[in-house]
């Protein structure tokens, strides 16, 4: 009689989360969140509080509510304990490293995929490791550790291809395509994000608009960085369009964010400066400390190009702040590149002077440099080219220099890397 019971409770906790599915599809999210909640009050059975916990985890992270979402994970990390079930868990600290990444908080992230990847699951878990390389190489690429990043990316395509999963693909193209972004090969860019979009086109009848949204985003950066600016503002848009209907704040942040570095590019700063602004009452509010960098940034690269040197170097300043707490090297670089810039302008020595060791220091601790040429890396818009061990290279040194191995850890492979 009791099992009876145990298991009608069970499936009216699957008709609740289904309920509630259905209403978030229909872009019904207060209902769908007070539906999943009452499950997680109502139901002593915990695999449905496992997977209503999950639905309201995926729903804050699209939502731009880390702070909730990292809330639900560790609640959801107690449920998985409670069932003793090393896939339940799996997929627990994936969320709760997904939750870090979108707060910014790198080192942690990269912790709990670690604890992912020692979990001994079954297939279940080894569905869910290329997620975790994903989410692992946004973390490494959030502290500028490139070579690491770039080896997650490459795991995380593996798992994707081995499993067929398309979707997947997709993300990690995405993420392809900002990696080349921080290193200056545009071309690359644009290729990952394009090869997103193509998967969407040709597999993503099925998937959620959010597919789509991303690669538009991508490849609108990628475009904007080759000066093509009619091409980004038409993929922004439609970025855009997408985050406005679905309530995504993350990406109507980042869209603002491209759209006023696509003004600042045409130098109409009546138009960059407030979507800036926009953009960075999203950031603050969702707790993207990251992307409120790159917002100073910009104000900064603005007043610049219209002369005004203090107000460049107070937005300079706040950027390395919220760059330097994050961890994030490759900004602080262009902060200390930027104001460089100022102080030889303002014949500042002794403040120039300290920039310089800080540049020099910085692309030492970030090995970006070619390790054929000794040219820097991510300076200027270069094809570059990674080896099987994920050192990079100008792509133009590999060609004429040939070698047996690579120069930087005498690994014997040359052939060129899938990235």
């Amino acid at each position: 009689m009791w099992h009876f019971v145990a298991e009608m409770g069970q499936d009216q906790t699957k008709q609740q989360i289904e309920k509630g599915l259905k209403l978030y599809q229909s872009s019904e999210t207060e209902k769908a969140l007070h539906v999943w909640k009452k499950v997680l009050e109502k139901t002593s059975d915990p695999g449905g509080k496992f997977r209503a916990l999950g639905c309201l985890i995926t729903a804050h992270s699209e939502m731009g509510k880390y702070k909730e979402m990292l809330r639900f994970s560790l609640a959801q990390i107690d449920t998985a304990r409670e069932m003793e079930d090393p896939d339940y868990l799996t997929e627990a600290y994936l969320n709760l490293a997904r939750s870090n990444e979108k707060l910014c908080e790198f080192q942690q992230t990269v912790s709990y995929c670690k604890t992912c990847l020692n979990m001994q699951g079954t297939t279940v878990s080894l569905q869910l490791n290329g997620q975790v390389c994903l989410s692992m190489g946004n973390a490494f690429l959030g502290l500028s550790i490139f070579q690491k990043a770039l080896e997650s990316y490459e795991k995380a395509l593996r798992y994707a291809h081995n499993n067929d999963d398309k979707m997947l693909e997709c993300r990690v193209c995405c993420s392809l395509g900002n990696f080349y972004i921080h290193l200056k090969d545009y071309e690359k860019a644009l290729f990952f994000p394009c090869k997103a979009a193509e998967l969407v086109n040709d597999y993503g009848k099925g998937w959620s608009l959010k597919y789509r949204a991303m690669s538009q985003y991508h490849m609108s950066v990628a475009y904007r960085k080759l000066d093509r600016l009619p091409d980004a503002m038409e993929c922004c848009e439609e970025s855009m369009k997408i985050a406005l209907q679905h309530g995504d704040r993350p990406l109507q942040a980042m869209c603002l964010l491209n759209f006023a570095d696509i003004h600042r590019c045409r130098k109409d700063f009546e138009k960059a400066f407030p979507r800036y602004e926009s953009s960075m009452c999203i950031m603050t509010e969702i707790g993207n400390r990251l992307g409120q960098a790159s917002i100073y940034l910009g104000v900064a690269k603005c007043w610049l190009l219209q002369k005004e040197l203090d107000k460049a170097l107070d937005c300079l300043q706040r950027s390395h702040e919220l760059a330097e707490a994050v961890g994030n090297k490759l900004s602080m670089l262009r902060v200390y590149r930027l104001s460089e810039g100022i102080y030889r302008t303002k014949e500042m020595q002794l403040e120039l002077r300290e920039q310089v060791v800080k540049i020099l220091e910085c692309v030492e601790d970030l090995e970006l440099y070619c390790g054929m040429c000794g040219e820097s890396i991510g300076e200027m818009n270069q094809q570059l080219q990674a080896l099987p061990c994920s050192h990079i290279f100008h792509l133009k040194c590999l060609q004429t220099n040939g070698t047996k191995g690579c120069p930087k850890c005498r690994r014997s492979s040359m052939k060129p890397g899938f990235v």
